[in-house]
């Protein structure tokens, strides 16, 4: 793939153009798009958990459509195997030679579809390619393609049938968040669009592959301020000193917060980081990357969104650091 270069403006327009396209499927979630492009264009991936039915897959969908990416699509069921994810090696009797044949892993884009419905062996075999960009099948390791994104989506812990993903694999996801109900005008507006057509058919590509891996580049240009960088690691380690904290955000978690900060500057059209975008990214990117101590778990009146909202408020944020953003919004 080469490596072409975008101007700022012009990736601001094509990434507000692939919202707007995927808002006229997914009515009333812009901020949560947002959030996707977002682990996105910081070259990590996102999780979706909530109940059956608000839309979770139809939003991955849409995305992909918009794109012009290759799709992977993994359904996980109890009996899926790793095999199913990586791919595997078909030996040939007439030439006595194994042929490779990849798995749906393989591709830009992957739909891990109810991830928490597979074993947790099953599950381990994303580790590798989450992190690393990379399988290793039959001793032989392959390299995925750029961009390569993973989006996956589950089900409450509470719905039969699920298995808890481990922390290491958790910690993995950049971003997880919730759709939610629609509005009731907003699902009244859903039924008047799909009584008429498939919204999906309106989903044609705005953005090449190539785009996408050069915004992923100009990301890591956007420039984040070393009190930026001391105010992440406060929080950071104030969640590691939390009471009711069993485990708190890793260094990895940190580094994501910080990723997620810059793309999502990026996305606003920005080449610096202000003190906005880092409480605006902490919601999606640290509450998931948090073990509550088991007396904790077991309190209604705690969740790690309250946490990481005790924490936020609890570390002040530094003075340079309010003064620069305020100056670079004027």
């Amino acid at each position: 793939m080469s490596n072409i270069r975008i101007e700022h403006e012009h990736a601001v327009e094509l990434l507000n153009r692939l919202i707007k396209r995927v808002e006229s499927v997914i009515i009333g979630k812009k901020k949560e798009i947002q959030y996707v492009l977002t682990s996105m264009l910081g070259g990590g991936h996102t999780l979706l958990e909530d109940v059956p039915g608000t839309g979770k897959t139809m939003l991955v969908r849409a995305i992909s459509s918009s794109l012009n990416c290759s799709m992977g699509r993994i359904q996980f069921t109890p009996d899926v195997m790793p095999a199913d994810v990586t791919g595997t090696s078909i030996f040939h009797p007439s030439t006595g030679e194994f042929t490779f044949r990849p798995g749906p892993i393989m591709s830009n884009i992957v739909l891990a579809d109810e991830i928490n419905r597979a074993s947790p062996r099953t599950q381990s075999a994303l580790l590798e390619a989450m992190e690393e960009r990379r399988i290793t099948v039959d001793g032989t390791t392959y390299t995925l393609p750029r961009p390569f994104f993973l989006l996956a989506t589950q089900n409450p812990l509470q719905f039969e049938g699920t298995y808890r993903l481990p922390e290491a694999q958790l910690d993995r996801f950049m971003i997880k968040i919730g759709l939610g109900y629609p509005e009731p005008e907003q699902e009244v507006e859903l039924l008047t669009r799909m009584q008429s057509r498939d919204s999906l058919e309106a989903c044609h590509p705005v953005m090449l592959a190539e785009e996408v891996a050069a915004m992923q580049r100009a990301v890591r240009q956007v420039h984040v301020d070393a009190v930026v960088k001391q105010y992440l690691v406060s929080v950071a380690v104030a969640t590691r000193n939390h009471p009711s904290v069993r485990l708190g955000i890793s260094p990895r978690g940190t580094l994501a917060w910080m990723v997620a900060t810059q793309a999502y500057a990026y996305l606003q059209g920005r080449s610096y980081v202000i003190p906005d975008d880092v409480k605006e990214m902490a919601g999606p990117v640290l509450p998931h990357r948090i073990q509550l101590k088991s007396q904790n778990r077991a309190d209604a009146s705690w969740s790690q969104e309250q946490v990481i909202h005790e924490v936020l408020s609890s570390v002040p944020i530094p003075v340079q650091l309010a003064a620069q953003g305020r100056g670079r919004r004027q």
